[in-house]
């Protein structure tokens, strides 16, 4: 079996790659676009609230946790349709279970948001 020898110039352009598929994430997923100003919003109103160290830890991991589900959900749908371009029940299945995944991250993210937020917020009312 061959090796492929390490190759920065092979790296750099996985980085490329990466870059690419963010863009594809954000030109085409709605839902993405939506999960993109939401984190905005939040990174925002860290700011104006000054949260501590550790708040940013929870927040940054919420953002990113969000983001990455929604990138292997928006995967998951794609080879779903490329695979099986008419309606199936099994692809169905498959893409309501990666649905559910992206479901279940953002209603962390919200938790995670409303543990940090509300305080601060009922502190201004």
């Amino acid at each position: 079996m061959k090796q492929n020898k390490f190759s920065i110039l092979k790296r750099i352009k996985s980085f490329g790659f990466a870059f690419n598929g963010l863009k594809i994430l954000i030109k085409e997923e709605h839902n993405a676009r939506v999960h993109l100003i939401a984190a905005i919003s939040v990174i925002l109103a860290g700011l104006y609230f000054d949260i501590t160290m550790m708040e940013w830890l929870a927040v940054s991991f919420a953002i990113g946790f969000v983001i990455t589900i929604e990138i292997i959900n928006s995967a998951i749908e794609n080879i779903s349709d490329f695979i099986s371009p008419e309606k199936n029940d099994s692809i169905k299945k498959i893409k309501d279970l990666a649905a559910a995944g992206v479901l279940m991250s953002a209603l962390t993210a919200l938790v995670i948001g409303l543990i940090i937020f509300i305080p601060k917020i009922s502190i201004l009312i």
